[in-house]
């Protein structure tokens, strides 16, 4: 099969035909308040005053976000905190996606105030619309195209249907040379060698167990059992009893094909097929980093008992990236409505297969990295963003 994307410099494909301005702040918010057609990251976080690890993790963040194939051009906002940490400097930030071959301007705002440098961002962000639109679609193999997926509000019917669903349009993406991402390292605990047996070599395996024991390690470390904190109490709520369960039904939306590897956040792969990301639970964390290592599209699965909540309009999770709502709760169909994208419960009321539906989110993918908006992109909101840090501030 096919999709429509943007194509880039370096052989990607774009799903979208963004200009990014990162890092945040009040710079990059007053130029994309301005110009049609920008990202940029909200999030009160900054590499300032954060240990290495951590401010490597910003790093991988901008740079990666601007290397996204559904970004177009990028402008470097040099007036964030820390910009002079070696991890974050922008001018070599700005050498690190020039490789992808885009555009990259980077402002500096030495010798000028923060209006002359907004000035100068609009002016540079409207040029590299202009040019943006100049692009224009053409047909992409599968294989150029990277998912990603969280599960959330995990309930039974999550699973029974809405995982296993996911898991065979992954399994289709990857037999067709595509990439396809999943994570949460708390919900692979008690599922984690389940997932080692599958794992295309020894030493990845290694790393899945890792993943697991250094999450449960960390937990402990604080005093604290990590089963008396996840499953939180709404998936309790919902019928699913431990960690384990969850897990076991968690790591349906990872298919059956071999994992290639375990990734950092916000880690591009080396390679193609499917990875586990060592990331946490949180939705607006989980598909910035996705989007960051290269995902074009990326898919919630709600389980939620009916719960709909205006978290289900998150529309900026991935910033670049299109995110799906997804469920196979009947209850959640029903709160949820129009504003879910897919719907998988037709398994549970045995109107499909897993296979069936499977197909059917398949297409819906690929519908939506052609240029069908998700329903959550018609909605003009913009949602902070939290990256994933593991380390003290300081």
């Amino acid at each position: 099969m096919t999709w429509l994307g943007y194509k880039r410099p370096d052989g990607s494909y774009g799903a979208r035909n963004y200009v990014l301005i990162v890092p945040g702040g009040i710079v990059s918010d007053e130029i994309c308040r301005f110009v049609q057609g920008t990202r940029t990251l909200i999030t009160p976080q900054a590499p300032g005053g954060r240990a290495k690890g951590d401010r490597e993790t910003f790093a991988r963040v901008y740079t990666g976000l601007a290397k996204n194939p559904n970004v177009a051009s990028v402008i470097i906002n040099g007036t964030f905190s820390g910009r002079d940490y070696p991890e974050v400097i922008p001018d070599l930030m700005a050498e690190e996606v020039r490789k992808s071959g885009k555009r990259v301007e980077v402002l500096d705002p030495d010798g000028m105030d923060t209006i002359a440098i907004i000035g100068k961002g609009i002016k540079l962000a409207r040029e590299m619309v202009y040019e943006a639109s100049k692009l224009r679609r053409e047909p992409c193999a599968d294989s150029h195209l990277a998912v990603g997926v969280k599960c959330g509000a995990s309930d039974p019917t999550s699973g029974i249907a809405g995982n296993p669903v996911v898991g065979n349009a992954y399994d289709r993406l990857v037999k067709a040379g595509g990439s396809a991402f999943f994570g949460e390292n708390t919900e692979i605990i008690g599922a984690e060698h389940v997932l080692a047996k599958r794992a295309a070599n020894k030493e990845v395996a290694k790393q899945i167990l890792k993943v697991a024991t250094d999450i449960d390690e960390l937990a402990k470390s604080t005093g604290q059992d990590i089963r008396t904190i996840n499953p939180v109490p709404a998936n309790i709520k919902a019928g699913i009893s431990t960690l384990e369960e969850k897990s076991l039904g968690a790591i349906h939306k990872a298919g059956t094909m071999p994992v290639q590897g375990v990734l950092k956040y916000a880690e591009a792969p080396k390679g193609k097929g499917l990875y586990l990301v060592d990331n946490w639970e949180w939705t607006l964390s989980i598909f910035l980093g996705y989007a960051a290592a290269g995902a074009q599209v990326v898919l919630y699965q709600l389980g939620g008992g009916g719960v709909a909540g205006d978290f289900i309009f998150y529309q900026t999770g991935g910033l670049v990236s299109p995110l799906v709502w997804c469920s196979a709760n009947p209850k959640t169909r029903q709160m949820g409505g129009w504003n879910l994208d897919f719907y998988s419960g037709t398994v549970i009321e045995g109107k499909e297969t897993i296979e069936e539906a499977g197909e059917r989110l398949y297409k819906t993918i690929l519908d939506v990295a052609s240029g069908t908006m998700t329903r959550s992109e018609t909605v003009n909101r913009v949602d902070a963003n939290e990256i994933y840090t593991r380390e003290p501030v300081f």
